[in-house]
């Protein structure tokens, strides 16, 4: 256990970091990182404000991108307070309390998003294994309580990092290595015994480790079926109703793995390159996914532009 020395002082308040070097710039930062907060917000909202209003997506594989845009949603809106005050208003500092409570919404949406990527590669996989049996096997009220299920998961499984952190006793070092708090950042400042933190924190990672595994499984048993399809145009038909959450699946597990690696060996790692993966890892997923599930999902897509279009005739 580390020793909490008497001359040690107690803080109650971290620093966040912007981009190094770039601090005197960081107002003109904030104008793409503002347009991608606005873009991620206004796409996933579309998603969600759509599948309700239309009657023809209410059906089980369009279920699931709801709870892939509030999840997305989730991720925008934990994150965006402190990179707004740190790249408009230059405000680095963050109370301990609001710092721990910005950790758990991040690590919890986090897990909830993992999860819906997960059961979306199980839907994929039954619509291209059996896809005359589809709608049997995944009917609307199965699919609700799987993804509600899965998706809140996370709940149980990030809810001790707050308390695990309370408890630490932060003193003298009190700099962040990004502009949000993340747990495995914030136990690193701690002067007392952090061990129960940092076991507890590899367990999380190991269970979204584990999504990020049986996803893969279910591709490789998407893959043997496809290429067990003589014909070709069905082979490609079948794999393009998997090119959407293939990518979402990789812009959301690359930067996480690589920053989940990156804290293990920091010595190693250069802090620019974690800030940026860190930053693309809350920034990237919630502005691509609307893109790719309406530009390669035609029903989606062709719904959005009815909208649009209505909207338009109703500003004329």
């Amino acid at each position: 256990m580390l020793p909490l020395n008497a001359s040690e002082a107690a803080v109650s308040t971290f620093l966040l970091v912007g981009i190094p070097g770039l601090e005197g710039v960081h107002i003109w930062i904030s104008i793409p990182i503002c347009l991608m907060y606005l873009m991620g917000i206004l796409g996933n909202c579309t998603i969600l404000f759509v599948i309700r209003t239309e009657p023809s997506l209410h059906e089980p594989m369009y279920h699931f991108l709801p709870m892939l845009a509030l999840s997305d949603l989730g991720l925008s809106f934990s994150s965006l307070p402190t990179m707004l005050r740190i790249f408009l208003f230059n405000t680095m500092e963050i109370s301990a309390d609001a710092c721990i409570a910005q950790e758990f919404f991040i690590h919890g949406f986090t897990e909830m998003e993992s999860s819906v990527l997960l059961i979306m590669s199980f839907d994929r996989f039954v619509a291209i294994r059996n896809p005359l049996r589809y709608s049997s096997i995944l009917t609307s009220s199965r699919v609700l309580h799987i993804g509600l299920a899965f998706a809140f998961k996370s709940i149980p499984l990030v809810l001790p990092l707050p308390f695990t952190s309370k408890r630490l006793k932060y003193c003298n070092k009190r700099l962040l290595s990004h502009s949000f708090c993340l747990h495995q950042d914030v136990m690193k400042l701690a002067c007392s015994d952090n061990r129960v933190n940092f076991y507890y924190g590899l367990f999380v990672a190991l269970c979204m480790m584990s999504d990020s595994m049986l996803i893969s499984v279910f591709y490789v048993f998407i893959l043997k079926t496809v290429l067990g399809i003589a014909s070709h145009g069905e082979w490609l038909k079948a794999l393009n109703t998997c090119v959407s959450h293939s990518c979402a699946v990789l812009i959301f597990y690359v930067p996480n793995i690589t920053l989940a690696i990156m804290h293990r060996l920091p010595k190693h790692m250069s802090p620019l390159a974690m800030i940026l993966i860190a930053d693309a890892f809350l920034l990237v997923p919630p502005l691509m996914n609307p893109i790719l599930y309406c530009v390669k999902t035609q029903q989606i897509r062709v719904k959005v532009l009815e909208k649009l279009e209505n909207l338009g005739l109703k500003s004329k």
